[in-house]
């Protein structure tokens, strides 16, 4: 059943900017008003206008305080942050365990932030989606805003990226048989499964 907070972006194009190092290159501001936006994690800074912020760990959002600071919906998977009623934090089921894609509207698979909200945009029916900062690489860096707090968050590891570049290049086909069209707009992204192209191109096609 499809949750009541589900925004309609029917047809629309969706960008979902994760955090990887080259997110920052990115010139986000190209499609604010010609796309909806959903940011994952400390991405929210790159286009502070998102319509969605999606942040999978409990940990983030209490060293965030639930931040208040962004105006349009916070989603998450962890049932802890969404009990606190002055987040006011939209609740998605997730299954870590299952690293496929769910087209159950309201439930989305993957042990990663990333292919959560991948999950998330197309159980909103866009015609297209464009990833930004999906580098899944760590030679260049781990995040553009640097390393998580290690008291609060684990950062990514080559073994835990192995995983999540997997899993993304296995949801491409899922995807692709349901006519969604996804763009990868990291230049140095080791996805393969995604066409690349570069932002402006993107969004214009």
């Amino acid at each position: 059943m499809r949750p009541k907070w589900f925004p309609d972006w029917t047809g629309e194009t969706i960008v979902v900017v994760a955090s990887g190092p080259s997110a920052a290159a990115a010139p986000l501001g190209l499609g604010r008003g010609r796309a909806r936006f959903i940011a994952i994690n400390d991405s929210w800074r790159l286009c502070p206008w998102a319509d969605i912020l999606f942040a999978g760990d409990y940990k983030w959002w209490e060293l965030h305080q639930g931040c208040p600071e962004f105006l349009g919906l916070r989603v998450s998977i962890d049932r802890r942050a969404c009990e606190f009623s002055d987040w006011d934090i939209c609740r998605l089921r997730g299954y870590r365990a299952d690293q496929r894609i769910s087209f159950d509207a309201g439930i989305v698979g993957g042990s990663n932030s990333g292919l959560n909200a991948l999950n998330l945009a197309v159980q909103l029916v866009p015609s297209k989606v464009l990833l930004v900062g999906f580098d899944m690489r760590l030679d260049a860096g781990i995040h553009w805003h640097g390393l998580h707090p290690p008291e609060t968050m684990k950062n990514p590891t080559e073994n835990l990226v192995g995983k999540w570049r997997k899993a993304m290049d296995n949801a491409a086909a899922p995807i692709a048989a349901t006519g969604i069209r996804v763009f990868n707009c990291s230049e140095t992204s080791n996805l393969k499964r995604y066409p690349k192209l570069e932002f402006a191109e993107a969004i214009d096609a």
